[in-house]
C-alpha cells in the first residue's frame, strides 16, 4: 500500500504524461527518452526508448556497479586505489579514472557479463576504452540504479552506501539534470559532442530522487542537440514533466 499522501499506482494516468512529453519534444531538436521507477508505489514508466542512446559519462555508473560486484564476488573490500579512482570518476567525471576502472572490470566483455547477470539486456558496452560509446535505454539505466539502491539487491549495504554517497556528492557544476528536482539527489550526468552524430550533443542524466514522499529512480537520455545547453534544457524539462505527473 502506498504511504499516506502518496499517489497510488492505479491513480496515475500515464497517457496524459505521454501526451505532455510528446507535445514538448515536438518543439525540441534531436530526440529524448525517459524511464522512471517509483519505488514507493511500484510504478514503472518508460517513454520513447525503443532505439538506444549513447551513454557518455552516465556509463560511469555502470562501471561503478560492475566494480563493486566484482569485489564482492572476490570476497574483498574495494582497494584504496580503486576507491580513489571511483570517487574521482563519479564526483568529477574524470575520464582517465573511468578508463582505468573499465580495464579493471574487464572492459566490454566484463561489463556485459555483469549487466546480463542482472537482467540488463539492452545495453551494449563500448569496445576498447570507449566506455562512453556504450549504448543503452533509459529503463536499463533505471535497472542499474535499482541494483545500486535496492536494500534487497545484489550490492552489499556498505557498497550501496559508498556508491550513493559518491553520487550524492557530485561537484556542484555537474548537478544539473535530474539534480534540479532534488538538491540531495544521487545522480550522474553525461554529455558528449558525438562524432557519430556530426558533433551534435548527447546529454543524459540519471539519479535517485526523493520528491513529494516518493523515492524515484529516473533516467533521461537525449541526443542530437545543437549545443550542450539545449540538451540540458531538454533533459531537465523531460525529467520535470515525468516526475510531476507521476507524483501528482
Amino acid at each position: 500500500m502506498a504511504a499516506p499522501g502518496v499517489v497510488a499506482r492505479s491513480q496515475v494516468d500515464t497517457r496524459a504524461l505521454d501526451q505532455a512529453l510528446g507535445r514538448y519534444l515536438r518543439g525540441r531538436p534531436g530526440r529524448a527518452a525517459v524511464a522512471v521507477h517509483d519505488r514507493t508505489t511500484g510504478l514503472r514508466y518508460a517513454f520513447r526508448e525503443r532505439e538506444p542512446f549513447l551513454l557518455a559519462s552516465v556509463a560511469k555508473v555502470d562501471i561503478l556497479l560492475a566494480l563493486l560486484l566484482r569485489a564482492q564476488r572476490e570476497h574483498h573490500r574495494l582497494a584504496p586505489y580503486h576507491r580513489d579512482l571511483a570517487a574521482r570518476m563519479i564526483r568529477h567525471s574524470d575520464n582517465q579514472c573511468a578508463h582505468r576502472l573499465y580495464t579493471a572490470i574487464g572492459g566490454q566483455s566484463g561489463l556485459t557479463r555483469t549487466l546480463r547477470r542482472l537482467g540488463i539486456r539492452h545495453t551494449r558496452p563500448g569496445s576498447g576504452l570507449y566506455w562512453g560509446s556504450t549504448r543503452s535505454r533509459p529503463s536499463d539505466q533505471v535497472k542499474v540504479l535499482d541494483a545500486l539502491a535496492d536494500p534487497a539487491g545484489p550490492v552489499s549495504a556498505a557498497n550501496r552506501r559508498y556508491a550513493l554517497t559518491l553520487m550524492s556528492s557530485v561537484t556542484r557544476s555537474q548537478t544539473w539534470g535530474v539534480g534540479t528536482l532534488d538538491r540531495k539527489a544521487a545522480l550522474k550526468n553525461g554529455w558528449l559532442p558525438a562524432r557519430v552524430h556530426g558533433g551534435l550533443w548527447t546529454v543524459n542524466s540519471i539519479g535517485r530522487l526523493a520528491v513529494q514522499g516518493h523515492e524515484l529512480l529516473v533516467a533521461v537520455l537525449s541526443e542530437r542537440s545543437p549545443a550542450m545547453s539545449t540538451g540540458v534544457t531538454t533533459v531537465e524539462r523531460v525529467a520535470r514533466l515525468a516526475v510531476k505527473h507521476l507524483t501528482g
